[in-house]
């Protein structure tokens, strides 16, 4: 009697264990793919600010981060593109490059006004978008992969600017991976 009250006891704990294991798993995995970025269907990968990860240091900008976890669907060559907020369309001031990482691919350049996007739906007055290109960058396999930015313009979002501070100038908006085309 005690043997088959001990194999249920131990059958039973063995399916519980299981089932919270395999419940929690599903939770994290739910979690997880609702922060996930999926690549749109012409192969841009559009990384707004507000949905990342941030680090910001106002003592030590430099290192500020911004993180986003991005589903890779097409592999190939991206042109890699930051928008910026700014309210002098001649000069973003950018002290340092900005660094932009998948995985272990790395490029990094100082943001110049490429484009300037007037009556642009991701800014208000007295700003104007700009967008500055950074490079290209292959991307070799797809899958879920981590995307960071490293760039003094990653300000919190409750950062008091001030008309002293280059952050009153600009800040970094977006980061835009489009697919280059082959002629």
């Amino acid at each position: 009697m005690r043997k088959a009250i001990f194999v249920w006891t131990t059958i039973i704990s063995i399916g519980l264990l299981y089932s919270c294991n395999n419940s929690t798993h599903k939770k994290e995995s739910t979690n997880r793919s609702a922060k996930e970025i999926q690549q749109r269907e012409d192969g841009t990968i559009s990384l707004n600010l507000e949905k990342a990860d941030c680090y910001s240091d106002m003592v030590n900008p430099s290192v500020n981060t911004a993180e986003w976890s991005v589903v890779v669907s097409k592999a190939g060559r991206y042109n890699v593109w930051l928008s910026s907020a700014t309210k002098d369309t001649t000069d973003l001031r950018y002290k340092n490059n900005v660094l932009v990482s998948v995985q272990d691919t790395r490029i990094e350049g100082h943001p110049n006004c490429d484009k300037i996007v007037l009556d642009s739906k991701d800014v208000v007055y007295p700003y104007f978008r700009c967008d500055s290109f950074i490079g290209s960058m292959y991307i070799q396999d797809t899958g879920v992969f981590n995307v960071q930015v490293i760039s003094e313009k990653i300000l919190p979002k409750d950062y008091e600017e001030t008309e002293m501070s280059g952050a009153a100038i600009s800040k970094l908006l977006s980061v835009s991976f489009t697919p280059e085309k082959r002629n």
